[in-house]
């Protein structure tokens, strides 16, 4: 990847649509944990804000990935009771996968910012192709 940071790739349900997301190293880890179901042996910071919601009685309903300005994606923690609270969408991911909530992406930011890849070419085209688009794209691509 550029740079060698992380990238998390979330799918459009009913399309061929990805949005590809760069992410901290950190983050990385606690999405790739929340993925595989690893439990670390103290509570990570994700592991702490979940418990933080269920003593407060709270859970979370959704993510949604709201904006993109300059570049940055913006998104929102959606909690019960109809609470928002602004996020960086690498934490929200990592905490939507710990709770198991949906995560959302504005349309006009998958228009704008996601990346089609055909499902009728092969898997092994379809890897390199992607890899070339990954080699060639910035950050500042999207702004």
């Amino acid at each position: 990847m550029p740079g060698n940071q992380p990238i998390v790739l979330l799918r459009e349900v009913d399309g061929d649509r990805y949005l590809p997301i760069w992410v901290g190293t950190a983050e990385a880890a606690a999405i790739a944990f929340a993925q595989q179901g690893i439990q670390a042996s103290r509570p990570l910071t994700h592991d702490l804000i979940t418990l933080i919601l269920n003593v407060l009685d709270h859970s979370m309903e959704k993510l949604v990935i709201s904006e993109l300005k300059d570049g940055v994606f913006h998104a929102e923690l959606v909690l019960n009771g109809g609470i928002s609270i602004s996020a960086r969408p690498s934490d929200g991911i990592a905490l939507a996968l710990k709770v198991s909530a949906p995560i959302f992406c504005e349309e006009g930011i998958l228009d704008n910012a996601g990346i089609e890849i055909e499902e009728t070419v092969d898997s092994e085209e379809q890897v390199e192709r992607f890899r070339e688009f990954l080699e060639n794209i910035t950050p500042e691509d999207f702004s």
